[in-house]
């Protein structure tokens, strides 16, 4: 979907979240001692610079697929009903623990596929680096468009949500 990022937002009248890829230049932002964001995807091959320019990510990411593996990338993209998730969790641990390896600048994670985001807790236990999904973009996302109201308490009774600020 990254693809269609600037075209969807250009032409609907909503913000719109695209990929969880949008999440990297952010993430390679909050990052210090040279560290940077690497990617976990299902087929590498299949994640093209054209995918990764066209939500901001560098061309230099450093990208891993899943397809190793012997359970997450056949249920996937095989569109099987079912999938071992014990299986599919050691594709997508194996596969962060040689990004890390191959990486050792990688110093957080970002899951390219939206069926990855159950694995992300795993695969963060495991590496010890934060490990951002689909799931967490959306919480973000969703937080801006419908922030949580906090008690009323906390905020000046005098300010909100009728008083004058500026006073």
């Amino acid at each position: 979907m990254s693809l269609f990022q600037q075209e969807l937002a250009d032409q609907l009248p909503v913000p719109v979240a695209s990929s969880s890829l949008m999440q990297v230049s952010m993430v390679n932002r909050m990052l210090g001692g040279g560290k940077r964001t690497g990617v976990i995807t299902v087929k590498k091959e299949s994640l093209s610079d054209d995918h990764l320019r066209a939500v901001g990510v560098p061309l230099d990411t450093p990208i891993m697929g899943t397809d190793h593996g012997v359970e997450f990338t056949r249920a996937v993209l095989g569109d099987e009903e079912r999938l071992n998730t014990r299986l599919a969790t050691e594709d997508l641990v194996k596969t962060a623990l040689m990004l890390k390896e191959k990486h050792p600048d990688v110093g957080a994670i970002v899951l390219e596929c939206t069926n990855m985001a159950p694995y992300a807790a795993a695969i963060r236990q495991v590496t010890g680096l934060p490990v951002y999904s689909i799931y967490s973009f959306i919480q973000w996302f969703q937080a801006g468009l419908l922030p949580r109201p906090f008690d009323r308490q906390v905020m000046d009774p005098g300010t909100f949500p009728t008083g004058d600020v500026l006073s």
